[in-house]
C-alpha cells in the first residue's frame, strides 16, 4: 500500500517543482553513484541511457515535471498487481503495542481509515510516523527556510538579466516589499521564453501546522512579489505572466530519527566504509540561512565543503525502539551538518529502493526490519545493479 498526501507522485520533484536529479552524480567527474530506480528514471525521461556511467552535468534536470508524474503513473500501473495506490491521503496517526507499529491512520475522501500493516516505511520527510509512533527523534530550533518555486512566461531572454534580476530584488526590499530572498536562480529550463526561478527563502518550523500554513502563504506572496519588481524594473520583463507557483513549498530540514547509526559529518568527510551500506551520498553541505544572501550558493557558503562519495548505512534507516519501522529520505538518523548533504533529491530516492528492498526481505525472512542484516540488503541491491557504487 502506498500512501501519497499529494494528488500524484514524485514528491519535490512534482509537487514542490525542483527538476534536479541532486545526488546522482559525483560534482567532480560526474560519475554515476546512484543507479537502480533512480538511474531508470532518469533514463526513462529521457536524460540519459539505462547503462549510463556519467551524466553531462553532476544534477540532470528532467525536461517537464508533468511528464513525469506521468511517468510514475505507468510505473505504479506495472505494479498493479502487487501495489495499491491512495492519492489524496493524509497519514495521521500510528498507534503502537509494546515495540511495534500495530495501526497506521490515514485520511482521505473514506475518512478515517486504519491500515494494519507488518512493515511501515516512513518516507514523509518530516519523520511523522515516526515521532507518532514513539520513535526518538530531533529537530533543531532553527531548521534550514522553505522555498516556493515557480514560473514566470515571455520573458525575453539577453545579456546580464540575472544582475538586473538581483538588483530589482534589492529594491524592493528596501521598499519593504520582500523580507528575505536568495539568488536569485533565473532560469530558461522549461521554454525559451518561460523562467523557472527559485528565489524565495522563509524561515518556519515545517512540523507545526499553523506556523507551515503562515509559511504558504508567504511564499505565494514572496514569488508575486518578485514577479512585481521584475516586470516593473527589467525591460525583459515588460510583457510577462506569472504562470504559476508550484503546489507546495519546499522543505529542506525537519525531524531526524536518532537510529540505530548516526551518520556524521567525520562519516562523510572520510568517506567511511560501512557493511551495511545501501546507498551513495556525494552532493555538498548545503546549509542555506535564514536571511536573504544575493548570489549563487557560493556566496551563502563559500567554503562549499564537497565531501567525496560515501556510504549511507542501512542502520541510519532503522529508529530507536519500534522494530517494523524504516525511514528513507531526508528524515533518516544524521547529524545537522550530515543531513545537509544526505538530504537531497536522488540521494532520498536511493535510501527509498533500500528500504522498499528491505521492507520485502523482512517479510520474505519473518525477521523484523529492525534485526534483518544490513549486508543482506546490501548484496539484494547489488544485485539489482543498485545500492552504494562508491567503488564503481
Amino acid at each position: 500500500m502506498l500512501v501519497e498526501k499529494a494528488p500524484f507522485a514524485g514528491g519535490i520533484i512534482t509537487s514542490v517543482g525542483l527538476p534536479y536529479f541532486d545526488g546522482i552524480a559525483n560534482i567532480r567527474d560526474h560519475r554515476i553513484v546512484v543507479r537502480g530506480i533512480a538511474l531508470e528514471l532518469l533514463s526513462k525521461s529521457g536524460v540519459c541511457a539505462p547503462d549510463a556511467k556519467t551524466v553531462s552535468k553532476h544534477n540532470p534536470t528532467i525536461p517537464n515535471t508533468f511528464e513525469f508524474k506521468l511517468l510514475l503513473d505507468r510505473t505504479f500501473q506495472e505494479q498493479k498487481a502487487n501495489l495499491n495506490v491512495l492519492f489524496n491521503s493524509f497519514v495521521c496517526d500510528a498507534q503502537t503495542s509494546g515495540s511495534r507499529i500495530r495501526s497506521v491512520t490515514i485520511a482521505n475522501k473514506d475518512g478515517l481509515v486504519t491500515i494494519e500493516p507488518k512493515v511501515v516505511i516512513d518516507c514523509s520527510g518530516d519523520a511523522d510516523v515516526a515521532a507518532w509512533a514513539g520513535a526518538p527523534f530531533e529537530q533543531n530550533a532553527e531548521v534550514q527556510p522553505l522555498t516556493l518555486h515557480f514560473r514566470i512566461g515571455n520573458v525575453k531572454g539577453g545579456p546580464g538579466i540575472g544582475g538586473l534580476c538581483r538588483a530589482a530584488l534589492e529594491a524592493a526590499q528596501k521598499r519593504g516589499e520582500l523580507p528575505y530572498y536568495y539568488g536569485p536562480g533565473v532560469m530558461f529550463m522549461f521554454g525559451k521564453e518561460e523562467i523557472y526561478v527559485h528565489g524565495v527563502r522563509v524561515p518556519a518550523n515545517p512540523t507545526d501546522a499553523a506556523d507551515l500554513s503562515r509559511a504558504e502563504a508567504q511564499g505565494r506572496a514572496d514569488a508575486h512579489a518578485m514577479f512585481r519588481a521584475w516586470k516593473k524594473d527589467v525591460p525583459a520583463f515588460a510583457d510577462s505572466y506569472f504562470i504559476e507557483a508550484y503546489p507546495w513549498i519546499g522543505v529542506r530540514e525537519s525531524r531526524r530519527i536518532i537510529g540505530q547509526h548516526v551518520l556524521s559529518e567525520e562519516d562523510l568527510m572520510q568517506s567511511r566504509r560501512f557493511d551495511d551500506a545501501i546507498a551513495t551520498g556525494c552532493w555538498y553541505l548545503d546549509l542555506h540561512p535564514n536571511k536573504t544572501t544575493i548570489g549563487s550558493a557560493n556566496d551563502f557558503n563559500p567554503q562549499k565543503v564537497q565531501p567525496e562519495p560515501y556510504d549511507i548505512p542501512y542502520r541510519s534507516l532503522l529508529p530507536q525502539k519500534i522494530e517494523n519501522l524504516l525511514v528513507a529520505g531526508r528524515c533518516h538518523s544524521a547529524t545537522r551538518g550530515a543531513h545537509a548533504s544526505t538530504r537531497v533529491t536522488v540521494t532520498a530516492m536511493a535510501m527509498g529502493e533500500a528500504a522498499g528492498l528491505a521492507a520485502a526481505l523482512s517479510l520474505e525472512s519473518k525477521t523484523e526490519v529492525a534485526s534483518l542484516s544490513g549486508q543482506k540488503v546490501r548484496e539484494a541491491l547489488a544485485a539489482l545493479q543498485a545500492g552504494p557504487f562508491t567503488d564503481a
